[in-house]
């Protein structure tokens, strides 16, 4: 299948269009036309090599909405028509204990990402969303509730499930006590998913610039975590604190905060921790952990209670087009709170078959 995308060709260079050709399908592929593709931090740390695993062409985007246009022969829960997203990972061995009880995303074989992944039939570079088709294997197929806005699906299929794993894992729900530190593109999820599932939310912010944003999301409270007083009144008040700063950062402030069996999750930052301090872990009984996506039955699992509770991400829409300037607004955290492509301002190659 010949189609196009926007892929960098070196850590240096931008993001520009780059025809390519998926796939043949296999028995059980989905060929999907690609309708819109969310912006993950992810997919510029992957393009400018900042993590130093970094394969090139580069074609990123793992929050993909599309409409299913080809199917394989042994394909039976999609067909041609049906509205399907694809997340942050397009395969696993299927075999192993974390594939088989739905923990794909620590399959033990080695998961393979929707992009700078390696194809575990051909070994060749996976290549992302930001193209105008995609073939993925069903199982890694998930279907989109009518209830949902097509436009704004994508950002669920990353920081939707980033947060909504963990507070599923540690029982948020009513009467549970729930922390957000950062206010961004998980931090907004992780408010409107806990509020949701009917937990008491607090956002934690240094300053008090985002408290009516907080609270519009369904937070019930703001505590400013540079007030002192606030923070020493604030201990042993939390259950679970969802920490979703994507940078080395301080995270002995929290800890007090939580009570006895309290958790503070990690889910933004990736790399070295700045050293904690073990007192309040074994004094309270208390942990530091960290989550990565979810499988994907829990995957379809949030998109289906976002359908039932009519939550969808915040978003901005841009252009194809428009992709390396949004990355400089990235970088500035200039975005409230996620970009979304609108895939219809990529054209077709003129060969392409759909």
């Amino acid at each position: 299948m010949k189609t196009i995308g926007y892929a960098a060709q070196s850590a240096e260079s931008p993001l520009a269009a780059y025809r390519f050709e998926r796939r043949a399908l296999r028995p059980d592929d989905v060929a999907m036309e690609v309708l819109y593709c969310g912006v993950c931090h992810s997919d510029l740390h992957t393009t400018r090599n900042d993590w130093g695993w970094t394969q090139y062409p580069a074609l990123p985007g793992h929050e993909i909405v599309g409409r299913v246009v080809a199917v394989g022969p042994e394909v039976t829960r999609h067909k041609i028509g049906d509205h399907v997203a694809v997340g942050c990972m397009v395969d696993s061995c299927q075999d192993c204990d974390q594939c088989r009880k739905g923990e794909e995303q620590f399959c033990r074989n080695g998961r393979t990402d929707t992009y700078n992944g390696l194809d575990r039939v051909t070994g060749e570079n996976t290549l992302g969303g930001y193209s105008k088709h995609i073939v993925v294997r069903e199982p890694f197929v998930l279907s989109v509730p009518d209830a949902l806005d097509l436009a704004k699906v994508g950002p669920l299929l990353c920081a939707g499930i980033t947060t909504y794993s963990p507070l599923r894992s540690w029982n948020a729900g009513p009467g549970s006590r729930v922390g957000v530190v950062g206010l961004g593109g998980l931090g907004h999820m992780a408010v409107k998913l806990a509020s949701a599932l009917g937990a008491h939310v607090t956002v934690m912010s240094r300053s008090a610039g985002k408290e009516a944003d907080a609270l519009e999301l369904g937070a019930d409270r703001v505590l400013i975590s540079t007030d002192a007083d606030a923070m020493a009144k604030a201990a042993n008040s939390f259950d679970l604190i969802i920490d979703t700063v994507p940078v080395k950062h301080d995270v002995n402030p929290y800890l007090p905060l939580l009570d006895v069996d309290g958790t503070l999750c990690l889910v933004g930052q990736v790399g070295p921790l700045a050293e904690p301090n073990t007192a309040p872990l074994i004094l309270g009984r208390r942990r530091v952990a960290g989550s990565l996506i979810g499988g994907i039955a829990e995957t379809q699992e949030m998109l289906d209670f976002c359908a039932r509770k009519g939550i969808v991400p915040e978003v901005e829409m841009i252009r194809m087009e428009q992709i390396n300037e949004a990355f400089e607004r990235l970088e500035r955290a200039d975005v409230r709170y996620r970009f979304v492509i609108d895939m219809a301002s990529l054209p077709a190659p003129a060969d392409t078959p759909f």
